[in-house]
């Protein structure tokens, strides 16, 4: 989104007494294809999830949540540290999946308000988020937990903020480092028009999807899938106000708003990376 506010390592775990969403789940089976039947139930649930905010629900015509999440290979016994949740749109999906079997950690810049937001968010649902955690971190220099401790790192729109703070390659790096060999970093962010350079985008919210895979060839990541799931058409990538002249922020407030409406949200890039198994 527009305002840079990133993630943290400090873990504040949040547990309360109230059952957890699908408790009383098994646990995933051991076979791969009963497993990824399994996982995809669980992720259409918890997209479906009552206590999901009406707003936020509104949105998974551009987000597409559960398509987004089965591309990046998300399973329910998975420890995951989603960068920056912001006012926890993917948040309220992500931890009631994970809640039975995994580990949700919400990443979120040190001292931010985010923090104190994420901590009365997990104390509204206890029965959604009873095993969360927060980790609070300086995105200058960071730091997002023990090495080699993570199963998959996922990032929303956030590189574009780092890109223009000048600590892409430091966040990178550290996404490489939590990550367990084996581990899966998920990308998705707004996508300029093919042949653009940092330089011509910056400013814009926009990037061009080399830019973001070198980043994290850089820092060691493998490129393992592109997806098309949040293409959008209809945008140009050529607006007043860059990105957030689109929804949801249409920054320019009621000029042209049913123009931008009927463009919906930014075109996207959907990028899963792994770090080698051979690394140690």
């Amino acid at each position: 989104m527009k305002k840079f506010i990133i993630a943290s390592v400090i873990g504040l775990a949040v547990s309360c007494g109230a059952e957890a969403f699908q408790a009383d789940q098994p646990a995933a089976p051991t076979a791969p294809a009963s497993a990824g039947t399994a996982s995809a139930a669980l992720i259409d649930k918890a997209v479906a999830g009552a206590w999901r905010t009406p707003a936020f629900r509104a949105r998974d015509q551009y987000r597409h949540p559960a398509e987004t999440l089965k591309f990046f290979g998300i399973r329910p016994d998975m420890t995951v540290i989603e960068i920056y949740p912001s006012g926890g749109w993917y948040t309220e999906i992500l931890a009631p999946y994970l809640n039975p079997n995994g580990h949700y950690v919400a990443a979120i810049e040190k001292g931010s308000k985010g923090v104190t937001a994420m901590r009365n968010k997990f104390a509204d649902k206890p029965a959604q988020y009873k095993l969360a955690e927060i980790r609070e971190f300086d995105h200058k220099v960071p730091n997002l937990g023990p090495a080699n401790s993570a199963d998959m790192v996922l990032t929303f729109r956030n590189v574009h903020n780092w890109a223009a703070d000048g600590t892409a390659d430091a966040m990178f790096k550290a996404f490489f480092k939590v990550l367990k060999p084996g581990g899966v970093l998920g990308v998705e962010d707004h996508r300029a028009d093919k042949g653009k350079k940092m330089d011509d985008v910056v400013n814009t919210g926009y990037l061009p999807t080399d830019y973001v895979i070198k980043l994290a060839t850089d820092a060691g990541f493998k490129l393992a899938g592109e997806s098309e799931v949040n293409a959008n058409p209809k945008d140009n990538h050529d607006h007043p106000k860059g990105v957030w002249t689109l929804p949801p922020v249409l920054e320019l407030k009621d000029q042209d708003k049913a123009k931008y409406q009927a463009i919906g949200e930014s075109d996207r890039m959907t990028l899963r990376f792994v770090k080698p198994a051979a690394t140690k």
